[in-house]
């Protein structure tokens, strides 16, 4: 009797009087002190609002019910699925939807409904990698400036192989200190190529030399980035740089180097497919052939071998002395050693050039942080 009455009075009263309507029942029905017949009225009454031709109804029952976590899900998942302003009322806020509601809404939603669900009060792992996966620029970008949404390192990394194009997610992904290495790579490499591609770079510097700085710029970023793996970062960093071809000789001298003999031996085990332990105890024991029989297990050619075992053995003494120089003294004997013979390869040739060009850049940083460190004492 009181749904009937309800109905009739609702097919004669004007849009603002029903949404007036709706706002209430929804209230009353979470508030309001009912029998079990007149909340079945209620929510039956709700229920056939959400057909109701004017969206200033819907938009108030979705006002009234949207927040609450005692309202109706059959009425809460309905409405999210309305027109966008009205949804944005359920969906932003809602306490009722669970994970795979959530999950299902970003699947089946578009852009809007995604951003919606990116920037409710708290964002959950499994609904963060959904969005992570699916999402676009937009609602991604929403997602990681929200406080309360749960990114995982995996999630991050997909949004790093998804949009690495984007300035904006690359900026907001760089800023965070639990990027996975190989995404920091991954848009590090996109950036030099965003540079490259810029009329203003390419006039400036010329094609040819601004090709060059920054193919040096990025394999010094790789090398520094490879140097601060860790145990969970270093496989999946070692594998990226792989499928990137980027683990040429010439970077893994330069690793090898400066020092950066955790990623080194990571690096030699996965091209060799030796276990890394056997690795470690090459370099840091194995005689001189057992070293160059890694190399060239690991793909080196014989002639670029031996350069990288004098290297190795270089880097072994330098481990032993307290006084070290690092990697300048490192080159230097590199350079003094190889440059003296009468016959040299022409790949032995590239490495030790190489070599000598990093030994210059390593100085010119020196000279400039030492002028800085002038600067700032004589002010």
């Amino acid at each position: 009797m009181i749904i009937e009455t309800f109905i009739r009075w609702a097919e004669k009263a004007k849009a603002s009087e029903r949404a007036k309507a709706a706002n209430a029942l929804g209230r009353a029905y979470l508030h309001s002190v009912m029998d079990a017949h007149e909340r079945q009225a209620a929510l039956l009454a709700m229920t056939w609002l959400l057909d109701d031709s004017s969206p200033k109804v819907r938009l108030a029952l979705a006002q009234a019910l949207g927040g609450a976590e005692q309202a109706p899900r059959a009425l809460v998942l309905s409405l999210c699925l309305d027109q966008p302003e009205i949804a944005a009322e359920v969906i932003g806020r809602s306490p009722i939807l669970s994970d795979i509601d959530l999950v299902d809404l970003a699947a089946r939603g578009d852009g809007v409904t995604r951003a919606l669900i990116a920037s409710r009060y708290v964002l959950t792992q499994p609904v963060c990698a959904a969005i992570a996966e699916i999402g676009d620029e937009a609602e991604i970008e929403i997602m990681l400036a929200n406080p309360g949404a749960i990114v995982t390192r995996h999630s991050l990394r997909r949004i790093a192989e998804r949009h690495a194009g984007s300035a904006i997610l690359r900026e907001m992904l760089l800023e965070r200190e639990e990027l996975p290495l190989d995404a920091r790579h991954r848009l590090a490499l996109s950036l030099s190529e965003a540079l490259g591609d810029s009329d203003l770079v390419r006039n400036i510097l010329g094609a040819r030399r601004s090709e060059r700085l920054l193919r040096e710029a990025c394999e010094e970023a790789t090398v520094a980035l490879a140097g601060a793996a860790d145990v969970a970062d270093m496989d999946s960093l070692i594998d990226h740089l792989a499928e990137q071809e980027f683990l040429t000789p010439a970077f893994l001298m330069q690793a090898l180097c400066l020092g950066k003999i955790d990623f080194f031996a990571a690096a030699i085990s996965h091209l060799s497919s030796l276990q890394e332990k056997r690795v470690r105890s090459i370099l840091a024991d194995g005689r001189w052939h057992a070293i160059r029989a890694l190399y060239e297990a690991a793909g080196l050619a014989r002639e670029m071998s031996e350069v990288f075992v004098e290297a190795t053995l270089e880097w072994r003494r330098q481990a032993l002395d307290p006084h070290a120089q690092g990697f300048g003294a490192i080159a230097l004997r590199l350079v003094d050693r190889f440059r003296s013979r009468k016959a040299i390869g022409e790949l032995s040739s590239q490495l030790i050039d190489m070599v000598e060009r990093l030994h210059f850049v390593e100085q010119r940083q020196s000279a400039r942080a030492y002028a800085s460190f002038l600067a700032v004492e004589a002010a």
